[in-house]
């Protein structure tokens, strides 16, 4: 009784771990985004110009 709640315990924590990887896998396999670089909204005063 013991090994078979213990089983199932350990399918239950097992079953998230294996979805997250395979989000993760699909998320490595995607190109990367293209980056923009906007410009500040106002000049900081604490950064030279």
């Amino acid at each position: 009784m013991v090994l078979k709640l213990f089983r199932a315990s350990e399918k239950a924590v097992n079953i998230p771990i294996a979805a997250q990887r395979e989000c993760e896998e699909m998320v490595i396999a995607e190109p990367d985004p293209p980056i923009r670089v906007l410009p500040p909204d106002k000049p900081h005063e604490d950064l030279p110009e």
